[in-house]
């Protein structure tokens, strides 16, 4: 398998910490230029530092792609500072869990802010660019959250079989246009995303996956540079990846 990503742009969102960071990462060694965004400008900033010092090509925009006209911009920024965009990664994600019954409505418009709009925002801000170029992949990392719902995570739930079912209808649009569309669903993995919850939430996460080894943000990375690898006429459209012992 030949993962050269050479003279191709790849935007990735949420790019300050976990799946992002490693992304980003990945993508820069296998000699993709990268746009990172994330609402933490320094850890961004550390992150373009890291890849050009390993001799590859990033710059960093703090955005809330969540806003319209934040993620617009970035992915503008994209085309117009390294010339083109071949891939968007929508990695960006809140999770907030716990009952319906009772719960910080805040915390669903966070979700649904995030999990949601920054999705539909920056991949319509992204296709007339790769409609123009003829050629383009969008990355919509998901959960396994958007295949199996759980009491607990409803609203979580929500937001990503929607991103799974917007994929879906996009890979239907977009098919013979040199567009390809790939959903990630991860299981458990060991990044900062479920450190935002409530100290019950997390409690009765900790009891959920006892004994479950979680995967790592360089799996799922893994995953996105094989999925973006692929010949042009391969389109990969759906990875699951859990850990090995995590049941559902």
């Amino acid at each position: 398998m030949n993962e050269d990503l050479s003279g191709q742009v790849v935007a990735i969102t949420g790019a300050s910490s976990g799946i992002g960071e490693a992304t980003a990462l990945a993508c820069a060694r296998a000699g993709a230029a990268i746009a990172l965004t994330a609402r933490r400008a320094d850890r961004i900033d550390a992150l373009a530092r890291r890849i050009t010092d390993e001799g590859g090509q990033a710059f960093g925009m703090a955005a809330d792609v969540g806003e319209e006209d934040q993620a617009r911009a970035f992915v503008e920024q994209a085309r117009e500072r390294l010339g083109r965009l071949d891939a968007l990664i929508n990695n960006a994600g809140v999770m907030l869990l716990g009952p319906i019954r009772d719960a910080p409505t805040e915390e669903w418009r966070r979700m649904i802010h995030v999990n949601v709009f920054g999705v539909l925002y920056c991949t319509h801000a992204a296709l007339p660019i790769m409609d123009a170029q003829g050629s383009g992949h969008i990355v919509n990392v998901s959960s396994v959250a958007g295949r199996v719902a759980r009491a607990g995570s409803g609203v979580y739930n929500l937001t990503k079989w929607g991103v799974g079912a917007f994929s879906e209808a996009l890979r239907q649009e977009t098919a013979g246009s040199g567009i390809r569309v790939t959903l990630i669903e991860p299981g458990a993995v060991a990044t900062e995303l479920a450190g935002h919850n409530r100290p019950e939430v997390l409690e009765q996460m900790r009891k959920r996956f006892a004994g479950v080894t979680p995967l790592e943000a360089e799996d799922i990375a893994r995953a996105i540079l094989f999925s973006i690898t692929q010949p042009p006429n391969v389109s990969i459209n759906e990875v699951l990846v859990r850990p090995s012992a995590q049941a559902g």
